[in-house]
């Protein structure tokens, strides 16, 4: 039987933030509320969630065990101090972009105990995965155990220690879905140039990539082994092969140095 998570407050309802909200609904929330100004955040109410335009909304006795802060990293500055009440105590989960512990820690006071996280947009099907980091003793055994049942609702979790590691984090798994529908594009692409039809092209493109992404997941063999299996010696695989490992294992170590660079970037900039 799955446990009942305690009362839990998401500041900010968009897709990551109505992602993780399926999931903890899922998971046995039975208390939920979400403050978003924006008309369409009225759709994520139902039964055990209730959505408010403003904190000032927000039912006086409404004592959230967890502070999800959803919201775009630029409102943080403004919209975050009015939270240091309600986050006294209690868990603060952040999964904005570019705000450090040290930034979020001065919005919301000292006695917030904060964690930043990094997920990615496969939490909208339950197949994403999130970094999260807290300082050293911030949270108790039961809370670091909640905070990873929340995260957990969308995906797999993954903890680390040093919070400069949320930069190559972010350029690898929170940008890598992007990387991968580009391949889907490029894929497609090739196909119509080689005269499939459009439509089969864009079949095969993603029918192809959903299906190793699977038997990538459900394999125990690394992902090199898997590519090896599929590559005869003097066969088409391996002429494929040639021409896309003469760059793109390059390429693709650039294009994480740049997002990680941007991230840091990001971070810098407050």
């Amino acid at each position: 039987m799955t446990q009942t998570l305690p009362p839990l407050l998401l500041i900010g309802g968009g897709k990551m933030g109505s992602a993780l909200l399926a999931g903890w609904l899922e998971q046995g929330a039975t208390q939920i509320a979400v403050i978003d100004p924006a008309p369409a955040a009225q759709q994520l109410a139902g039964p055990l969630v209730k959505v408010y335009s403003s904190l000032d909304h927000l039912p006086p006795n409404f004592l959230p065990k967890v502070l999800i802060l959803a919201i775009k990293p630029q409102m943080a500055a403004s919209a975050l101090p009015a939270y240091r009440m309600l986050a006294a105590g209690q868990v603060a989960i952040s999964i904005m972009a570019g705000k450090t512990i040290a930034e979020l820690q001065y919005l919301l006071g000292p006695a917030a105990s904060i964690v930043r996280a990094m997920p990615n947009t496969p939490a909208a099907i339950r197949q994403g995965i999130t970094v999260a980091i807290a300082p050293a003793n911030a949270l108790s055994k039961n809370q670091r155990i909640l905070t990873t049942r929340l995260l957990a609702a969308v995906g797999e979790v993954a903890w680390v220690d040093d919070e400069a590691l949320i930069d190559p984090v972010t350029a690898v798994s929170g940008s890598g879905p992007a990387y991968v529908f580009l391949l889907a594009e490029c894929l497609e692409q090739a196909g119509i140039a080689q005269g499939l039809p459009p439509d089969l092209a864009r079949s095969l493109a993603r029918q192809t990539i959903t299906g190793a992404g699977n038997l990538l997941a459900a394999s125990e063999e690394s992902a090199t082994q898997l590519r090896q299996n599929v590559t005869s010696p003097s066969g088409t695989t391996a002429a494929a092969l040639a021409v896309l490992m003469a760059s793109l294992p390059e390429l693709m170590k650039q294009a994480v140095a740049a997002a990680t660079a941007r991230s840091r970037e990001l971070s810098a900039q407050g």
